[in-house]
Parts: structure tokens; sequence; C-alpha cells
């Protein structure tokens, strides 16, 4: 029977591994639950994985702040939280049930109210890790107030774990909601997104919001879904007057039942709705275009499921359609990401993201310099050649 290593003696281990592949020059592969290794360009080196380093450090519900250890179960934690009523508030997806809390901050990825709440880098506090010389570095803390000058540990959020492996992470959570309600709404798309702008701008609390072509109904109808969460008579008092609106459009609104509701969400941020799970050929690959939150529908033949109060578009397209979805994206004021690949498989040669400017490429491969000399953390996981 293997004793259990101190939380000493495991990083001391990794940093030994670490140094190691730096000398031999030979990559690592970061791996937690593995729910996210679809997501990236590719995947090299012997893997250095990190679910033996798991559990809670600390966790102050007054306070909300909770500190973890990243190889966490994503599922623990957010079990944890909602026994004190609290929450995280950009619902991360899990896509699948091992996912865990590095992995969690490293995909950098947020669920269907990152537009009204913020991104997981905005509840970043503070992060432990290790550079790939082996280095223990902290950076942030466990308050907003403690960051002066450059924010460092929101840099590790979405970086794929190319600058350090993610020991533990600080995170500020919130209360849940005393209030929820969805509407589901009959508008075509541009109508949608054109109440969706104004209602941005109105005093609503407008939480997450959904639109699709829904051809599960018959006949197939298009749907835009909204959910609003706060204080219970502000939800209340807010959904008479958005019904208001939807039907001045020549629409119609119900309230749904919230248990449906809240099932649909958690569909929605795991992509297992019909849209995700059925591509319309085995050749499509699911593209993710981040655009202005104003921007009207695109002109792309292809269907689309729009989240993020129209700044997030997703849509089945081949690899090959890269360019013209590239620019479709760059012209509505975003960019597009190859998020998923075909089913039969897909050329590595096409980059998962856009290509980047040479100024914010340079600042790139300089943070990478410094926090990865030899490049040997996650290699080729955010961009081809590196």
């Amino acid at each position: 029977m293997r004793a259990m290593l101190s939380d000493t003696d495991f990083i001391d281990s990794l940093a030994a591994r670490i140094r190691a592949a730096a000398a031999a020059a030979t990559p690592l592969r970061l791996r937690g639950g593995g729910s996210k290794d679809f997501y990236g360009q590719s995947l090299q080196g012997d893997i250095l994985d990190m679910t033996p380093f798991a559990g809670v450090i600390s966790y102050e519900p007054s306070e909300l702040v909770v500190t973890v250890r990243a190889g966490t179960p994503l599922a623990e934690l957010e079990s944890l939280l909602a026994a004190q009523g609290q929450c995280l508030a950009f619902e991360p997806p899990h896509f699948g049930p091992h996912a865990t809390v590095g992995g969690m901050v490293a995909s950098g990825l947020s669920g269907p109210a990152r537009a009204s709440v913020g991104a997981v880098r905005d509840y970043l506090l503070g992060v432990k890790l290790l550079n790939g010389q082996g280095e223990c570095l902290t950076f942030g803390g466990q308050v907003m107030k403690n960051v002066a000058g450059y924010d460092v540990s929101r840099l590790m959020a979405g970086a794929l774990g190319t600058l350090g492996v993610l020991l533990e992470v600080s995170l500020k959570v919130l209360p849940v909601a005393p209030a929820e309600v969805t509407l589901q709404c009959r508008l075509p798309q541009q109508k949608a997104l054109d109440l969706l702008n104004r209602w941005g701008g109105q005093p609503l609390p407008l939480n997450a919001s959904c639109w699709v072509h829904d051809t599960t109904a018959s006949p197939a109808q298009d749907l835009l879904f909204v959910r609003l969460r706060g204080a219970v008579a502000a939800v209340e008092a807010a959904c008479p007057r958005m019904v208001d609106d939807v039907q001045a459009l020549g629409g119609e609104a119900v309230r749904m039942d919230n248990a449906q509701a809240s099932a649909d969400w958690a569909a929605c941020r795991e992509q297992t709705l019909p849209f995700f799970l059925q591509p319309p050929s085995p050749e499509d690959c699911l593209w993710r275009l981040s655009v202005a939150q104003t921007a009207p529908a695109l002109a792309l033949p292809n269907a689309q499921l729009i989240e993020w109060h129209g700044a997030l578009r997703w849509l089945w397209a081949p690899a090959s359609a890269a360019a013209h979805l590239r620019a479709a994206a760059q012209k509505a004021g975003g960019h597009a990401t190859l998020f998923r690949r075909a089913a039969m498989g897909t050329a590595q040669d096409v980059a998962v993201l856009s290509p980047l400017a040479p100024v914010q490429r340079r600042i790139q491969r300089e943070l990478k310099k410094q926090f990865d000399p030899a490049g040997v953390l996650n290699p080729g996981r955010l961009f081809v050649g590196w």
C-alpha cells in the first residue's frame, strides 16, 4: 500500500519532473480530469496528472472566497458552495463527470450567464503554480483589493496550461439569487437580437439568453429563451414588461416551469441540447464565433445557436470554411474558434484559434518565454508551431 504524499512532497516531485523535462526538452501534457481534452490545437507530451492534488484548502462563506487545489473535482466544489447557498456565478461547463477546478481555469470557459456576470478570470483572485523551470510562484491572494499592478493570476484563465502548472486557485463566489424566471419567446433571429440589445440598456435582471431554431418542434420554431435572476421584486416586476415587449414585435412569450428551465440551461451549458449533438454532416466541426454583442444576424448559411445576448454564436461548418467564418466574425467585431473537430477527423493544420495580430503574437511569445523558457508545458495547445 503506497503512502500518501504531503502537499510539499507532491509539489517537489512535480517540480523535479518539470526541471528534468526542461533539461531534456521533453514536452509535458498537463491533465486534470480530461473532460476538455478536445479543446485546443494538439495534445503532446508525457501526461502530468494533477487529479491526486485535490481538496479544499479554505472556505469562508462570509467572505465569499474559496481556495482549492487544482485537481479538485468541479462538481465537489459546486456541491460545497450549494450547501451554503452560494455558487460560481459564471457557470463553468463540465463537459464530463471528471472536470477539475484547474481545468476550469485553464480552459477559461464560462456558461450562459457570462455576458451578465463576467467570466472565469473575473472571479480569479489568486493562484499558486509551477512555471516551466520548476519554480513555485504565487500571484494575487484571497481578496479583490490585494491586486496591485498587472494581475498575473488572470493570465492563467484560458492559457490551457501553457504558462504553468496550476497548484492552487482562490476564487470569488456569490450567493445564489433569491428569484429566477425563464421566459420562452417566439421570435425570429434579428428581432430577438434587437430586443436583447434594447433590454441590455434597461435596468432589468437579465442573466442569460439563448436563441435557437428549434427543429425538434413540429413545425420548427424560432425560440428565444431569457433567464432573469435577482431580487424577487425585481424579477416579478420585469416579467410582464418583457412579455409586452415581445408581443409588441408580433411574438409570443410564456413563463416556463422552473424545473424544466433549469434542466434546459444546464443542457445549454454542457452542450447536450439537440443542436450540439447532431451535426448536419460528419465533416462538420463546431465553431464558436465571439462577436460584438450588438452585431446583427450573420449572413451565413449555417443554422446557429446564439448565447450571451448576441455575443456568442455557435454553428456547424467544415474546417475548410475557416477563412470565411473568420472573416465574417472579424467583420462583426470578433473572432472564430474551431471548438470541436469533426467526428470523422480534421486536418491538424487548421488553426483552432484565429491568427493573432503581430503585436499580440509577440506579447504571447514573450509571456511564454518568461514562464516556460524551454517550451515544455503543453506545447502546441494554443497555436500551431508553439
